[in-house]
């Protein structure tokens, strides 16, 4: 690797670990961090890198990992339940506000008619990544507040592919309806009927292949495979790569190896993605702050307010109180990274001339740094009580137990769960037994259970309880602790093999521990006291007493006991 870039490297890492935490310290959020540490590396910063249309196609990737974990997420089944508030509200939101900036840039702003086509929608579109950071850290997600603010984000999502197609439509001056816009269309469909019927029969095969196979590299370098492979596809096609790992997405939500991929790819998408947003602060043109600031905060000013202004009454009208209304207008009232990777795709088209493109890219870097801001507004009007419901909360949460293994205490677990009607969701590292059990309708995904992704991809954060079952006593234990750290106040419960083992499992936070060797031994003393003709009373006393007294020993004793004692008491 040449010297120069390696010095780029340190230079974006040292930026982004400065400037990353910094911004977190003043609750801004990751996002701007990003975009501040690219300003203070780039040109209008420090200029400790010049090279930045390589750095610009290597963070085009980030991107495409963005566009494919959305597509994952965005679930036919989870479109369906919320498709009042996504398709009602999410797409009146888009139209009215993306109507409006089409008028104000093509009539006010003397903007091309093809470019203001393409500008109005895309200023309508909010940070998908920065408001459900935001609304995680306020632990606001399950409120009316956030399920509606997360509906609109979904429909903007969905609006993203065809403003993708859209880029290279209206950038080509020849193109009319009568010819080959209708050729280019059809071409453009047919190359999706062909990504999604090739990956529908040869996506899920080739992953329970290599699932199969037991090689966590060789899946890591499969789920990367399909990404890039996939957005490479369309690209070859004359589509856009961040529309082929959309596509890519969407065929794995819902294959029972989608935690897994997930897992694998957030690594990925997280490092790349920052790379991304500290691109575009490198680009910043801050001179032209300097040099037109009244015109940059008038225009920056104008977008919150058109924002606000049209959606505050959509959400009412979809049966939002007042001050949930305002504050889902103010959470949504910036526009976000997807506005930056069409701006730049444009730009890179000659849709919209470089001088446009610095003041479109100055006034949306501007409203992602003032979004914090305007969410502890929007989060002080949310939490206001005004007896309102939440209609949509019942049909997306998310399963309330979630299971670490699904072998034989697994198994009997949900079924146990399932006979007393008790949604859960399921994860096992074999291949073979997910295939089954979701043969026969059970709800286990693939996924290595060590790895917290995984979990928090299963829906570990919303969920009230998480059973550890697995059969690896290290592993339990690295689990344990785990999830005691990334979740406090949830209910874990484990399953130890003796009483040693369930003694450090307490101590490691577990909320409940049981040993199957001591559980196995109280089952077959009761049925020989029983055969024995033992009364029931007094058997029934007798196991609850050895049980009290085990339990007490493993909140209460060392873990260092002696070997000899161990064996004994599992």
């Amino acid at each position: 690797m040449p010297a120069s870039y390696l010095t780029d490297i340190i230079a974006l890492l040292v930026a982004a670990v400065i400037a990353v935490p910094l911004a977190q310290t003043l609750r801004l959020g990751a996002v701007p961090g990003f975009l501040l540490a690219g300003v203070i590396v780039g040109p209008s910063g420090f200029g400790l890198i010049s090279n930045i249309s390589d750095i610009s196609h290597l963070s085009e990737i980030g991107v495409v990992f963005l566009l494919f974990v959305i597509g994952i997420e965005l679930k036919p089944s989870l479109l369906w339940k919320m498709r009042r508030l996504v398709f009602g509200l999410g797409s009146l939101q888009i139209l009215i506000t993306g109507l409006i900036f089409t008028a104000l840039a093509y009539f006010l702003f003397d903007v091309s008619a093809n470019a203001a086509i393409l500008i109005g929608p895309t200023l309508a579109l909010s940070s998908t990544a920065f408001v459900i950071q935001l609304l995680v850290s306020q632990k606001m997600v399950t409120s009316t507040y956030g399920r509606s603010s997360l509906a609109v984000l979904l429909m903007q999502d969905l609006a993203v592919v065809p403003l993708l197609a859209l880029v290279p439509l209206l950038s080509a001056p020849e193109l009319t309806i009568d010819n080959s816009i209708w050729l280019t269309l059809i071409e453009s469909v047919s190359i999706v009927v062909m990504v999604v019927f090739l990956g529908r029969f040869f996506l899920h095969p080739i992953l329970h292949r290599v699932a199969l196979s037991g090689s966590p590299e060789v899946f890591t370098a499969s789920a990367v495979l399909i990404v890039m492979g996939t957005a490479l596809a369309t690209e070859h096609a004359g589509l856009s790569m961040a529309m082929g790992a959309f596509l890519a997405g969407m065929l794995i939500s819902d294959s029972f190896y989608r935690h897994q991929v997930i897992a694998e790819i957030q690594p990925f998408r997280g490092l790349l993605l920052g790379l991304f947003f500290m691109s575009m602060g490198m680009s910043l043109n801050l001179q032209l702050l300097i040099d037109k600031p009244l015109l940059t905060f008038a225009l920056l000013a104008l977008l919150i307010a058109i924002k606000v202004i049209a959606l505050f009454p959509i959400n009412y009208f979809f049966g939002l109180k007042t001050k949930n209304s305002l504050a889902v207008a103010l959470l949504l009232a910036q526009s976000g990274e997807f506005s930056l990777v069409l701006f730049s795709l444009a730009n890179q088209s000659n849709l919209i001339p470089t001088p446009l493109f610095q003041q479109l890219l100055l006034v949306v870097l501007l409203s992602m740094l003032v979004t914090p801001l305007l969410a502890r507004w929007a989060e002080s009007l949310a939490r206001k009580p005004e007896q309102e419901v939440d209609t949509t909360s019942q049909d997306i949460t998310e399963a309330p137990i979630v299971l670490a293994g699904y072998g034989r205490v697994g198994h009997t677990i949900g079924e146990i769960l399932t006979l007393s009607d008790k949604p859960f969701v399921a994860l096992d590292g074999d291949a073979a037994i997910v295939g089954r059990e979701r043969a026969n309708g059970h709800p286990v995904y693939f996924g290595d259970v060590r790895k917290p992704e995984v979990l928090k991809s299963a829906g570990a954060s919303d969920a009230k309880v998480i059973i550890v079952t697995i059969n690896d006593p290290e592993a339990t234990e690295e689990i344990i602790t785990s999830l005691r750290k990334t979740y406090p106040d949830k209910q874990v419960y484990a399953r130890g093999h003796n009483l040693s083992q369930c003694q450090v499992l307490s101590q490691l936070g577990a909320t409940g521990v049981v040993s199957e060797n001591i559980e196995a031994s109280l089952e077959l003393a009761r049925m020989a006291l029983s055969g024995l003709g033992e009364k029931e009373e007094d058997l029934t006393r007798t196991i609850e007493d050895f049980r009290h007294t085990c339990h007490g020993r493993i909140a209460n004793a060392s873990p260092m006991e002696s070997e000899d004692e161990t064996k004994v008491s599992g």
